[in-house]
Order: C-alpha cells, then structure tokens, then sequence
C-alpha cells in the first residue's frame, strides 16, 4: 500500500470514527465537541489526522470553528440558503420536477431497503408511530427515511426535501389510511405492493394540487 493511499484509509477512519463518537456521545447542533488534543486520545490517531478530518467535516457544513470558543455541531437547518435558492433559479419548472421525482426515487428506495433489510420490531415501531400520530406527508416520510439503516439515504432524502420544499410549496393532504396501508405491505415484506401502493400515493397527491 502507497503512503498517500494509507494516509488516506487514517483520514477516513478519522472521519467516520469522530462521527461514531458524535452520535454515542448524544451530541447535537450547537453542542461542543472535544478539543483536537482530546480527540486525538479517544481516537488514538495523530492531532494532525484529527485536524485534517475536522477540516473535511467543517466543508460539508457539520461543524464550526468559532475563534477563541472551540467547534460545534452545526445545524444546517439555520441556513437560509435553500430559501434563498428557491427564490432564484429552482422557480424552473423542469428544476422544480426534477427535484420532485428525485426525492420520489429516494423515497422509494428507503421503502426498499426496510423491506429488505428492517428487522421486524422496527418495522412495527414505525407502525405504531403512524397509529397513534397525525403526520404530514414530510413527517411521514422523514420517519420512513430514518428508519431505513442506509444513513446516507437518509440525509440525500433530507438535503433533496428541502430543496423540493423551497421551490413548489406544496401543502397537499393523503389520507392517512393511504399511509397505513402502504406501511401494511411493508409489513408483509411485499415490494411490488409497496411500490404500487406508493405511485398510487403520489398521484393522488398530484391529483389534489
């Protein structure tokens, strides 16, 4: 292995064990994170792979550096760039569809990777989630997307979400027995009745704007 592509792996494991770390330490946006020195010691790697893995995590807007206070987790939610982008150039229509068929793929895979993947407890988690709360369509596919294992699924359906909601505005209302029984095939592990009982969904959905 060439020293570039070791230094690299370090780099990546840094990367991924600080997020470990962030998450078993229960930290959230606006909370602290240890000092370079400190990580470096619950790491066991080099300050300077902890600050290289820092700077990385600091371009992808998860963290900030505030002189003289330390860094913290950021959220990205503050910003008003999706907004801002909204407002400009996503007033395309092709842009605008785009986005929504987008977030309609993620959607879908999220489904998939549940069926395939969700051990039974979680799934019937999120079913007694549906039963017992009013949701919004968002609400209800924010859960779906955190529940599938895949996390960057995850935050791709969150980022497109939001772009999506920026630009169309939408405000549309499904049934909520539409959701239940979509969730009921989910249940049964029936990717081809989800998928279904999803496009039907959704153009109701279209149907009702």
């Amino acid at each position: 292995m060439s020293k570039q592509h070791s230094s690299s792996k370090v780099y990546l494991d840094v990367v991924e064990n600080l997020r470990t770390m962030i998450e078993a330490d229960g930290l959230l946006p606006g909370d602290k994170i240890p000092s370079e020195r400190e990580l470096s010691e619950r790491l066991a790697v080099g300050r300077s792979s902890v600050r290289e893995a820092l700077r990385a995590l600091e371009l992808l807007g998860l963290i900030e550096t505030r002189r003289g206070e330390g860094t913290f987790i950021k959220d990205f939610q503050e910003h008003k760039l999706v907004e801002l982008l909204g407002t400009f150039f996503l007033q395309n229509n092709k842009v605008n569809e785009d986005l929504v068929e987008t977030r309609n793929l993620i959607e879908i895979d999220c489904l998939r990777v549940i069926i395939a993947h969700a051990i039974d407890d979680e799934i019937e988690q999120l079913i007694r989630w549906a039963e017992k709360n009013d949701f919004s369509d968002e609400d209800f596919f924010l859960k779906v997307a955190m529940c599938n294992r895949n996390r960057l699924l995850e935050r791709i359906w969150r980022i497109v979400n939001s772009y999506a909601k920026a630009s169309t505005f939408s405000d549309t209302k499904v049934s909520k027995q539409a959701y239940e029984t979509l969730l009921e095939y989910v249940r049964k592990r029936d990717e081809n009745q989800v998928v279904a009982t999803y496009i039907s969904l959704i153009r109701n959905m279209s149907k009702s704007e």
